[in-house]
């Protein structure tokens, strides 16, 4: 799938950069060429000499080198490949990307160039939440960058949270996605999925039974025809997809957030179950069992994300998609929906127990639009994925 194809890879300075030999094989394995770049710090995790030899090119690091001047100015090196891919891309790397300085090898090629760039994010995770981090991450996704991870686990410091680089097999997925030429090449779209969870005390919560497989094979559609997908998704029980942006949450709140961050966007689909309320005051201690006294619990109502992207004046995305889980008069309560919230779709379906929908393998939807209801037979949820991406992309594009 990649024959042919050449990625420049810029490695930051980072303790994740190891995992660049094992992607730059992997890439190799698969007829791509490889043109390694590295900046000072990485030098200090990973040696010339090792990505050298897998690669089986020279490698750039040095701004003002004036024999490979001669031979390939840093503003060509910058523009042969058909992608640039940045990993690990540090804070530090983000902040001059957003920043557009100039002042090394590696920043200097990525303002030179003309060819979509992808990034890697990896780093402690107290400095990815940073609100400077998280300004960064926006600009960038405003820029077209598109970006892979991070994703959450432990850290070489020891801390625990979201800040991994994405390992090598995720990465090289969304090189090839990036790298296709599906119908939806260049488009960008945000998709939700999943339960949320909504905190009670520390131990007890308040869910739904959505395992998040539906939206999570809506996302691998998706990217299978070209798109970049950045798919937000609450406490699923599915894997996640595999060469696409994931950020997790908890909370309807935090899914709100995430949303709005991932945009501007070409379409949005909102395929998780939010919680629709959450409690007004959670305990910040486990609340405990009283004999003749029951706990009192006050709700909240949480915010509408489906409504308040379809209801954007500026930056909507130019299609919204949402979906209705219902038990009953299932086509009245989703047009309802549909023209309640102000999204173009309603993709709806039937939830009661009797179905085995909800968690389950297989489901059966109408997609309610302006031109009314299109009921579909049942089918597996990777069936209904490939068919409602490839819906998107027609009215995305024309094709």
């Amino acid at each position: 799938m990649l024959d042919g194809k050449r990625i420049l890879l810029i490695v930051g300075g980072g303790i994740a950069a190891y995992k660049c030999l094992e992607l730059i094989r992997r890439l190799r394995e698969r007829g791509a060429s490889v043109t390694p770049v590295m900046t000072r710090a990485a030098e200090e995790f990973v040696t010339p000499l090792s990505l050298s030899a897998l690669a089986g090119e020279a490698v750039h690091r040095d701004l003002f080198d004036l024999t490979k001047e001669a031979e390939m100015g840093h503003i060509q090196l910058s523009r042969v490949a058909d992608l640039v891919v940045v990993a690990p891309a540090t804070a530090d790397l983000m902040a001059k990307m957003a920043a557009g300085l100039a002042n090394d090898l590696a920043s200097t090629l990525l303002m030179a160039t003309d060819t979509p760039v992808m990034i890697v994010p990896a780093m402690n995770v107290r400095m990815w939440e940073h609100p400077a981090t998280q300004r960064n991450l926006k600009v960038l996704h405003g820029d077209g960058i598109t970006v892979v991870g991070p994703d959450s686990g432990d850290m070489a410091c020891g801390e625990f949270g979201p800040g991994r680089m994405s390992d090598p097999m995720t990465i090289l997925a969304a090189i090839e996605g990036a790298l296709s030429e599906g119908p939806l090449k260049g488009r960008r779209i945000v998709i939700t999925s999943g339960p949320t969870h909504e905190p009670i005390d520390p131990v007890r919560y308040i869910a739904n039974r959505s395992s998040g497989a539906q939206g999570t094979a809506i996302a691998a559609a998706l990217r299978d025809l070209g798109a970049e997908v950045v798919f937000v998704s609450g406490p699923a029980d599915v894997a996640r997809p595999t060469g696409v942006e994931v950020v997790n949450v908890e909370t309807a709140r935090e899914m709100r957030d995430a949303v709005l961050s991932a945009l501007p966007a070409d379409a949005g689909v909102f395929a998780a179950a939010v919680a629709d309320w959450r409690v007004a005051r959670e305990s910040d201690k486990k609340i405990k069992k009283k004999a003749g006294a029951l706990p009192v619990l006050e709700f909240a109502e949480n915010p509408d994300i489906l409504a308040e992207v379809s209801q954007m004046a500026t930056g909507r995305p130019r299609l919204v998609v949402g979906f209705a889980a219902e038990t009953d008069d299932v086509i009245t309560n989703a047009t309802a929906k549909r023209d309640r919230k102000g999204c173009d779709w309603i993709v709806a379906n039937d939830v009661s127990p009797s179905t085995g929908i909800m968690g389950g393998l297989e489901n059966a939807v109408v997609v309610i639009s302006d031109t009314g209801a299109e009921e579909w037979p049942r089918m597996s949820k990777a069936d209904v994925a490939k068919r409602l991406a490839q819906r998107i992309a027609q009215a995305l594009t024309g094709r």
